[in-house]
């Protein structure tokens, strides 16, 4: 009989811990479900973290999709302690411990970002993003330079130091990027090894050098270019090569950016002087639109990792950031702003957000439309984020 209880025991908890595992994945993590927007937090009790580590961890959860509440409210109890190391645990809803782990030989907030994608992984089954980077422009007097920092803004650093504009950082990768500079007078497209500090001019041409984007794979780069009297799409090789133009004597083209499996490109045009998205094979041939129902004047769009959705920026009253899934249909207003980059994890946007006189950076995470402001660099404009994929 004891061996049956016992039996009976153990069947129970597998059958409570498949049911947490199901209200889990039912808020959403999984956005197979077309749910963006939809989506109620994962409630969370987080106790004996103090200072910086409380502030980054209740950051980097809640832009996850999670929400710190009272402990009988919690659908997860996170606890622990830092001083100068970490040590946390998670329990899930039946209280058994899930995550248990010691963190060490990093600054405080490091240690805070890895024990947060710890969590999220251990209570969902998907990587987080707490450690992860991202670029972006600061305006800095009349000009700019380009800035890459971790994705909450913290630990900035300068990439350029060129005195002028500089426009449309794009990561490739953790290690380069490019970015488009006003240094020797019309905008030419550059390349910068992130790891020696380097750069090589990309594209040079005649007219205006702008919006570059890299293929998933790194081999390819998308662009825009007027060198021929026209605002077109073109894309070449990562060395400079093979220069082919996709779009011929369009209205205005802009925003390019690559489909994960390298196959297609998405940017923003105009048709009959209404703006809309249209992809092309990277090979070449006809545009096809991509249906962005119920907004209007849609823009700088980026295609999810996952390849499930285009987030853009929807131009209506005010700004508003939107998704729509890739093959096009209803879009879904998240919150307002602007220029939308996505995670590595196809559901926490970096976006720019202006409920002030200056624009500045916000995570987004786009199932709960959570978010919350980045600290600005320097005093002026941060904007025109790019997520390292």
């Amino acid at each position: 009989m004891k061996t049956l209880r016992n039996f009976l025991t153990v069947l129970f908890l597998a059958v409570q811990a498949l049911s947490v595992r199901a209200q889990v994945d039912a808020t959403g993590i999984d956005l197979v479900r077309n749910r963006m927007g939809q989506v109620a937090p994962i409630k969370i009790c987080l106790t004996g973290f103090t200072g910086e580590v409380a502030s980054t961890l209740d950051f980097d959860l809640y832009v996850m999709g999670f929400i710190n509440v009272p402990k009988d409210q919690a659908q997860f109890v996170i606890s622990g302690s830092n001083d100068a190391n970490l040590t946390g645990r998670v329990l899930n809803p039946l209280g058994q411990p899930i995550l248990s782990k010691a963190y060490s030989g990093a600054s405080v907030r490091r240690q805070a970002h890895a024990f947060a994608d710890d969590v999220v992984f251990a209570i969902t089954g998907n990587k987080g993003i707490a450690q992860t980077r991202a670029a972006f422009k600061v305006g800095k007097g009349m000009g700019s330079e380009i800035y890459v920092a971790d994705f909450d803004g913290h630990n900035p650093q300068a990439v350029t130091h060129d005195n002028t504009i500089v426009a449309a950082p794009a990561m490739s990768g953790q290690k380069a990027i490019y970015y488009a500079s006003y240094k020797f007078g019309h905008p030419q497209i550059f390349f910068h090894d992130l790891t020696t500090g380097q750069r090589r001019a990309f594209a040079r041409f005649n007219g205006d050098n702008f919006s570059p984007a890299i293929s998933p794979d790194g081999s390819k780069v998308a662009m825009i270019l007027n060198k021929d009297g026209w605002v077109d799409l073109y894309v070449a090789n990562a060395d400079g090569t093979d220069l082919k133009r996709l779009t011929k004597n369009s209205e205005d083209e802009s925003s390019p950016c690559w489909s994960p499996d390298g196959r297609f490109i998405c940017y923003a045009t105009k048709v009959g002087g209404i703006r809309r998205l249209c992809k092309i094979s990277a090979s070449g041939g006809e545009a096809q639109p991509i249906r962005t129902a119920g907004v209007s004047s849609p823009s700088e769009p980026d295609w999810s990792p996952d390849g499930k959705w285009i987030a853009f920026t929807a131009q209506m009253r005010d700004f508003q950031i939107c998704v729509v899934p890739a093959e096009g249909g209803d879009a879904t207003v998240l919150v307002g702003g602007s220029d939308p980059s996505w995670s590595p994890n196809s559901r926490t946007l970096l976006f720019v957000r202006q409920d002030s006189s200056t624009p500045h950076l916000a995570v987004l995470d786009a199932p709960t439309k959570q978010f919350k402001d980045v600290p600005r660099v320097s005093t002026g404009n941060n904007s025109q984020p790019s997520w390292a994929k």
